[in-house]
């Protein structure tokens, strides 16, 4: 059998065992090495690559706990299986999440296992998943936050192995992403629904003190208010929303959705009628409900299709995701 060679900068910041977990883990993703390929002994690894036994060990411990190689008695170490596990790591799980997921998985090949976890915005609970992840994955599909530490953790992960999703915040040019355009393309969904915002004396955005929403929205909605001559109002305290006639209202939150609805039912008002509600955030319910409420969204079954072809496609990936207005009764 063909012998690899595989790579050790003894001047980087990675580990040394971690370099080898990677490399190994890369051979075995561009099928370079495949199920049975028997790897060099750890004393022969050791005098190759001018590592430790502890080093090699390590890795090698690494790998067979995570089903990648087995060992043999006198035999060896080799690689036991072509599967790849990939990390998806989202922020929370909503609706609009199941549908970028589905679209992810079922656009990966059998040998390819999703491993999902959800961060909630929690600085500590994502610097656990991402430490805990290192060298265990074959790819990393990961949505960044708003916190000051996230790119010291993210840049623990090999940028070749790493995909941002959603939004664009703590990125560089170098990164591989797939993100949606929160300002200039909300802006702009909100020029098609100009003349049914001229239906009402206000426009009135609901943004609730526990919204993650980038902040971004709310400038470009203010500009497009600006520019627009609309009358607006910018709520944040939950606590005190009074849904009024003949105002129009957008809603970053589905929370606060089901809270607009309450209110129109208990005060008979008819959403797109005696109030408008446009919606962030496509959901496969939202055209079922009160004969259907306006969005503006990406597509995330786009999004889950781009992340997947990640995995499967060995080359770099820059791409922003288109984000629509989809009018409904509710506006």
């Amino acid at each position: 059998m063909k012998e690899i060679n595989f790579t050790i900068n003894h001047n980087s910041d990675i580990p040394k065992y971690q370099q080898i977990v990677n490399s190994i883990n890369n051979a075995i993703g561009k099928n370079v090495i495949t199920t049975g390929y028997l790897l060099p002994s750890v004393n022969v690894f050791c005098k190759k690559y001018n590592v430790s036994r502890d080093t090699v060990f390590k890795a090698y411990s690494i790998l067979k706990e995570n089903g990648v190689i087995e060992s043999v008695p006198n035999k060896g170490y080799y690689v036991a299986s072509e599967t790849r596990k990939v990390l998806l790591l989202l922020d929370t799980f909503k609706a609009y999440k199941e549908v970028l997921y589905h679209s992810f998985i079922n656009n990966l090949p059998d040998n390819i296992i999703t491993d999902v976890q959800f961060h909630h915005y929690n600085i500590e609970n994502f610097k656990t998943i991402i430490n805990n992840s290192l060298g265990k994955y074959y790819k990393y599909i990961v949505m960044n936050f708003d916190h000051k530490e996230v790119p010291k953790v993210v840049s623990k992960i090999n940028e070749e192995k790493l995909l941002l999703i959603d939004w664009n915040i703590y990125s560089k040019s170098t990164n591989n992403y797939v993100f949606q355009d929160f300002g200039k393309a909300f802006y702009e969904s909100l020029q098609e629904a100009n003349h049914l915002f001229r239906k009402y004396e206000e426009i009135i955005f609901l943004y609730p003190e526990y919204t993650n929403h980038p902040i971004e929205t709310i400038e470009y909605f203010k500009k497009f208010c600006s520019d627009f001559d609309f009358k607006y109002q910018i709520l944040t305290n939950s606590k005190t929303y009074n849904i009024q006639k003949n105002k129009a209202y957008i809603s970053v939150s589905d929370r606060v959705l089901g809270l607009f609805l309450e209110q129109c039912r208990s005060k008979k008002y008819e959403p797109g009628t005696d109030v408008g509600l446009l919606s962030y955030n496509d959901t496969p319910m939202k055209k079922f409900i009160y004969k259907g409420i306006s969005v503006v969204s990406t597509d995330f079954k786009q999004l889950g299709t781009k992340a997947a072809a990640f995995i499967t496609e060995d080359k770099p990936m820059q791409k922003y995701i288109t984000t629509k207005l989809t009018i409904r009764d509710s506006l």
